[in-house]
Order: C-alpha cells, then structure tokens, then sequence
C-alpha cells in the first residue's frame, strides 16, 4: 500500500497479537482520508505482523538498541504519520522519540487509567489486578502518550462492569470487545478533526 498525500497516515507500533491493529487495518483499509501505512514491532514472532502484511501494508521490526539510538525514527519518518497507534505496544518509549511527534503517538490501556497502571500492567496482569482489587468496574483508556507509563492526557474512557464470578478471561474478553469498538471510532475522530481544522489549499 503507497501512501497518498491526500490522506491521514497512521503507523502502529505492536508487541503482540494485534487484535486491534487488525481492527484498525479493516477499518482503514478503504477509507476515502485515513490509511494505515506501516506496523511496527519489537518482536519478530508478533502475529501483527502478519496481520499487517496481509492487508499489504508495510511492517518493520526493531530491537531496544534501534529504539535507544534513534534508528526507528529514522525508519519511521518517511510514512509521514500524521498519528501513531500503540496497540499492545509493551516497551517505554523514549522521550526523544516521543518529542518527535508532539500530541501524535497514542495508546490504549486496558483500564480506568489512572487506576491500573505503570510499568507491567499490561494485559492479564491489569485484569487480575483489578479483579483482586474487588473493583465494581474497569474499563478502557484512549490517551496520548509522554515520556512515562501510561500518564498521558486521557482521550476517551469507557466503562463495563466487573462481575462477581469474572476470571482474567472472562473480564479480558469484556474489556478487549470495548477496546475493539472504540478504538477506530476515536482514531478516526482524532484524524477527521484534525484534516477539518487544516487549512491546507487544495492541489
């Protein structure tokens, strides 16, 4: 997939499965002001990318020392991405990296941020958490992201409850369904306000 001028360029940063990279990939695949040029990650073996590469869109893999050193700036700025999508993307980024791109990388976590987060609360950890916490509810946060884990400005929450009988898999099935629903609808919005509020001449 090349990438169009006319459009908004998102690039995913992945660890994992990629469930909602797919998400993202299906929602933008035909969009007539949004595509997903490339997906990125810090593990070889991650199923996103596979998912990306059948959607044709481009994917790059990248070890702590290329993060340290700036080379995956480097391989990132020519997508030009007007946005980047953290989706299940495990590793700190550096404030370097993230100055690069002010109010432009953001993440989705499987909390009421700011309960739930921090260094190692991803996935089956935040879920078991929560649940040992006897929390009455959980959720999703949207938000950007800065220099520490999971601080950055919220976006959008959305709640569902915690039910009494809930195991990790139950309540990681709750949370993810949210995660799946909300997450292009508020990268898209993100994108569309921002292409609304440009005053670009046309071509």
């Amino acid at each position: 997939m090349g990438t169009s001028s006319n459009k908004k360029n998102i690039v995913i940063f992945a660890s994992g499965s990629g469930s909602n990279a797919q998400r993202l990939l299906e929602q933008f695949e035909h969009h007539p002001h949004i595509q997903v040029v490339a997906l990125f990650s810090n593990n070889p073996e991650a199923f996103a990318l596979q998912r990306a590469q059948k959607f044709g869109v481009p994917t790059a893999v990248f070890d702590r020392p290329m993060l340290r050193e700036g080379k995956v700036l480097e391989l990132l700025l020519p997508y030009k991405p007007d946005l980047i999508v953290l989706a299940g993307f495990l590793w700190l980024l550096p404030a370097s990296f993230v100055q690069a791109f002010p109010d432009k990388i953001i993440n989705i976590h499987p909390s009421l941020l700011p309960k739930f987060g921090g260094k190692g609360m991803h996935g089956q950890h935040v879920h078991q958490a929560v649940i040992d916490a006897k929390e009455a509810e959980t959720g999703i946060t949207i938000h950007y992201v800065n220099e520490h884990y999971d601080e950055g400005a919220p976006i959008y929450q959305e709640r569902c409850p915690v039910e009494p009988n809930d195991t990790c898999e139950t309540l990681s099935a709750r949370v993810l369904t949210l995660e799946h629903r909300h997450l292009p609808r508020v990268v898209e919005e993100l994108l569309l306000s921002e292409k609304n509020s440009s005053k670009t001449p046309a071509a």
